[in-house]
This record gives C-alpha cells, sequence and structure tokens, in this order.
C-alpha cells in the first residue's frame, strides 16, 4: 500500500511540474512558424517592448545580418587558400611538392601578420563611416596630398595592430574578410615562381606583400583613395570600380607573379638552347583539379561576399554571374585547345580556363547582366591560352601553373569588361557619385577611361614596388632562388628537411627534361 501512494504522488509530482513547464515555455513548434515573437525583442519590460525599442531591435538585426554575411563569406574565401594549394603543388612536380604546399601554408599566416602589423591601417584607416556594419567612422585618417585643385587620398593611418579607437566589431569584421581577400594576392606568385623560390626570401616576400605591396593599390581602388575619387573629382564615371577585386586583388598578384618570374628565371631543363620550351608536366592531375573545384566553391563567398551586407539582394545576380562565367569558361579553353590548339581537351587549361572565367567576372559581377557574364567568361577562357602560350613561348617567361594569365591578363580583362558591359542596373551612389554604374555600351564612356587608367596604374606601381621589394630580399637572402643541385635534388629535401611523398620511391631525373 505504501509503494502505491508512492507512486501515485510521483505521478501527480510530474504532471504538476510539466504543466507549470508548460505554462512559462512555448510548445513544440516543428513547422517553425510560431518560433519568435514579442518575448524575443530585448525590452526593459519583456514582452512589452517601446516604439523605440522595436526600432532598435530592427537596426540591430540588420547589422547582425550583414555581419554574419561578412564573416561567413570571409570564411568560404579562407578555404580557398586549400584550393591554391591543391591546384598548384598537382601542377608541379612531385620532388617539390612539400615546398610548394608549404608555401601556401604559410603564405596564410605570414601575409595575415603583416596585414594585421600595418596592411589593414595602410588600406582601411581613412575608409571613413562602415555603414553596411554600423556605421563606425572611427577609420578616419588618410594621407592624401594636393593636385589640381583636388586631394588625392594615397593610404591610410588608423588601425595598425587593430589597436586604439579601432577595437570595434565592425572593424574586426572587415579585417577578417579583407585579410582573407589579401592572401589570395599573396599566394599568386608562389605558383609563377614555384619550384625554385628559396623559402627564405619567399618567408620575407610574405609578410611585406600582405603588410606594404597589396594595401598601398587596395587603398586607391576600396579604402577612398585617389582612384576611387576619379568619377567626383574628374567626372570619369564613378572611379575605378572593382566589385570584388580583379584588380585589387588577382591583377595586383599577377603582376607581382609577373615581376617575380622574370627576375627568378625559368626552371632548369625548361628551355633548349634555340629557346624553344619543354613540357614539364604537374604531378598530379587530379589533385589539381579538386583544388580548382575548391577555388570556385569560395569564389562565391569572394564575390558574393563583397557586397558587405546579407541584405542587398542583388547578391543572387552576382553568384549566378560567378557561376555562369566560370562555367563558359571552362569551355571556351576545353574547346579551343580541343580545336585549334593541340587538338586534345587539356584538363590543366580546362582548369585554367574556369579559373579566368572567375577571375574576370570579379570586378564586374553585379553591375552586368547574365548573358554579358557568360560572354566575359568565354573571352576569358581564350584569353588566358593565348596568354599562356605567348608568356611561355615569345617571351621565354616560365610560369608552371599559369598563374600570370590567370589573374594578371585575365584581370585586367575583368576591370574593362565593367567599364563596357555595366548596363546601368546597379551601383547607385558608387564612390559617392549620382546614378548607377553604366559602360560604354550602355552610354558612359568616361567609364571605361576610369578602369583603364586603375589598369595601367596597376601594372606600373605593382611592377615598380615588385621590382624594388624582391631585388631587396634577394639581397638579403643571397639571391631569390636556390641552386642548381638543390632545384635537380627537388627542393623538398634541401628546403624543407622532409619528403613530400616519403616512402615513395621517385626518378627525379625523369622530371627534368635535358634543355638540347
Amino acid at each position: 500500500m505504501r509503494k502505491f501512494v508512492l507512486i501515485l504522488l510521483m505521478v501527480i509530482t510530474v504532471s504538476v511540474a510539466n504543466f507549470a513547464y508548460a505554462g512559462t515555455t512555448r510548445l513544440p513548434d516543428p513547422s517553425g512558424t510560431a518560433t519568435g515573437n514579442v518575448n524575443d525583442i530585448t525590452a526593459v519590460t519583456q514582452g512589452k517592448p517601446t516604439q523605440s525599442e522595436v526600432e532598435d531591435q530592427v537596426g540591430h538585426n540588420k547589422v547582425a545580418i550583414n555581419m554574419v554575411w561578412v564573416l561567413v563569406t570571409g570564411f568560404l574565401v579562407m578555404f580557398m587558400q586549400a584550393g591554391f594549394a591543391l591546384v598548384e603543388t598537382g601542377l608541379t612536380r612531385a620532388k617539390n611538392a612539400n615546398h610548394t604546399m608549404a608555401m601556401n601554408f604559410m603564405v596564410y599566416a605570414l601575409g595575415m601578420i603583416g596585414f594585421f602589423i600595418s596592411g589593414f591601417a595602410i588600406m582601411f584607416g581613412g575608409i571613413g563611416s562602415l555603414g553596411t556594419l554600423g556605421g563606425f567612422g572611427g577609420l578616419s585618417h588618410e594621407f592624401a596630398i594636393n593636385l589640381f585643385g583636388h586631394t588625392f587620398g594615397l593610404f591610410g593611418t588608423t588601425g595598425f595592430f587593430l589597436s586604439g579607437g579601432t577595437y570595434d566589431v565592425a572593424v574586426f569584421a572587415l579585417f577578417l574578410f579583407e585579410m582573407v581577400f589579401m592572401d589570395t594576392t599573396a599566394t599568386i606568385p608562389t605558383g609563377s615562381m614555384a619550384e625554385r623560390w628559396k623559402f627564405s626570401s619567399f618567408a620575407i616576400y610574405g609578410i611585406i606583400v600582405g603588410g606594404l605591396i597589396y594595401p598601398i593599390f587596395g587603398n586607391w581602388v576600396w579604402g577612398g583613395g585617389w582612384l576611387s575619387q576619379l568619377g567626383s573629382m574628374f567626372g570619369l564615371g564613378h572611379g575605378v570600380v572593382d566589385f570584388a577585386g580583379s584588380a585589387v586583388v588577382h591583377m595586383t598578384g599577377g603582376v607581382l607573379a609577373l615581376v617575380g618570374a622574370i627576375m627568378i628565371g625559368p626552371r632548369v631543363g625548361k628551355y633548349n638552347k634555340n629557346g624553344t620550351p619543354n613540357a614539364i608536366p604537374g604531378h598530379n592531375i587530379p589533385l589539381a583539379i579538386v583544388g580548382c573545384f575548391i577555388l570556385a566553391f569560395g569564389w562565391f563567398g569572394f564575390n558574393s561576399g563583397s557586397s558587405l551586407a546579407g541584405g542587398d539582394l542583388r547578391i543572387s545576380v552576382v553568384a549566378v554571374n560567378t557561376m555562369i562565367a566560370s562555367a563558359t569558361g571552362a569551355f571556351a579553353s576545353m574547346a579551343y585547345m580541343w580545336w585549334f590548339k593541340t587538338k586534345k581537351p587539356d584538363p590543366t587549361m580546362m582548369m585554367n580556363g574556369m579559373l579566368a572565367g572567375l577571375v574576370a567576372i570579379t570586378a564586374p559581377c553585379a553591375f552586368v547582366n547574365v548573358l554579358i557574364a557568360a560572354l566575359i567568361g568565354l573571352v576569358a577562357g581564350v584569353l588566358v591560352i593565348e596568354a599562356s602560350f605567348f608568356f611561355e613561348r615569345k617571351l621565354k617567361i616560365d610560369d608552371p601553373v599559369g598563374a600570370i594569365s590567370v589573374h594578371g591578363v585575365n584581370g585586367a580583362w575583368g576591370v574593362l569588361s565593367l567599364g563596357l558591359f555595366a548596363d546601368g542596373s546597379y551601383g547607385n551612389g558608387w564612390n559617392g557619385v549620382k546614378g548607377t554604374v553604366t559602360g560604354l555600351f550602355y552610354g558612359d564612356a568616361s567609364q571605361f577611361f576610369a578602369q583603364l587608367i586603375g589598369v595601367i596604374t596597376n601594372i606600373i606601381y605593382v611592377a615598380a614596388i615588385g621590382w624594388v621589394v624582391f631585388k631587396i630580399i634577394g639581397f638579403f637572402t643571397h639571391g631569390l632562388r636556390v641552386n642548381v643541385d638543390a632545384e635537380l635534388e627537388g627542393l623538398d629535401v634541401p628546403e624543407m628537411g622532409i619528403e613530400g611523398y616519403s616512402g615513395v620511391k621517385m626518378d627525379k631525373n625523369s622530371e627534368t627534361p635535358l634543355a638540347r
């Protein structure tokens, strides 16, 4: 009898507890339609927010959506570093796999250190109010000079070490997003200079590119500097417009890759005495193809995230334009190689065609319609092949992965294509100029001239500073290049101390052709 009474009391107690719990907490909501109500609004009196509290909550949520968007797309772009590592390693020789991977790995850390110390401040220290991320205005000091009655912004001076008055959530979100963009620029020369770049000189370069080289041109276009103000100062469209970095990111990396490849010279065995090139095939094409897919995936964050606003619904157009240009770029390269060049659908050129299409669409992705995006990709797919053959056979520049053609040449094409094809459907008020962004074929020739000035400026500035930096690095490290014996052996053991494929017996001599 006692056991029965005890059990009955337990049942009653549990029932009462459940009833009380149900009275203070919402019931299960499998459809989600009842989740989220007035009780979720932050208010002094829960469930009874004032109008001001509701308005504050709406503003907070808008900024929160934008900030989550910026951070998540930044994470996607960070993952692109894995794609670069796989592409470059797959397209180079097995005896250098560890060295190539190590450069792609460490450029992330080294570039970030440089960007943290000084690069972010130089690039964005004078940008002004961060509108989509809450309006913080602490990045407000731009070093400028006055010429012809106009102010030419050159570099920012606020935000070194992310310290002082820049300890702000919006600044930190912007830093993360822009840092991974910088890393893309930094890693491009590791492809063009692969298989002969001394790791000590690479390490110094890694810090300098993030701390100085990349941020200066970045400031001129994205940080409120003089190229972005060509429209307001001289009536040239909206100034230089580069939505996600065809010039700021890719062309900068491509020009550095060109200068570095010229200065370091071709690989042993690449050219015969008469100047004809020898093929030096990559050792793992499947690895490179996987890397290319990772890059294409991360590019959705690269381009769409550059809105800096999850509430800017133009991101759907940006994403589809990005996708279409990548497809037409790959198709054009496959068809052009197959029908006109080698009579084979070269997989390495398929990859570079896709990447070329992605690079080219990066600047105009928000400003053109989808048919133009397809056309931009088609042109890029052919351009990357012709450029690769031109650099290799005419200029005798050895670029193991095609970085110069993919990023440099097609970065320029992307910037110019915006000046030709921007259709006026987007960009109202861009760079402080009224109206939408419109290209030459839609009625505004001045926008094309602004874009052309941006391309020329990039070539001159990056080539000059790249040459100076590589010269200085070479002086302190006794040359950019490893010695011949180390190059023939493969850089994994001489430079890194361990084989990339430990325990695998390789015929390293067969990987280097004998120049005739």
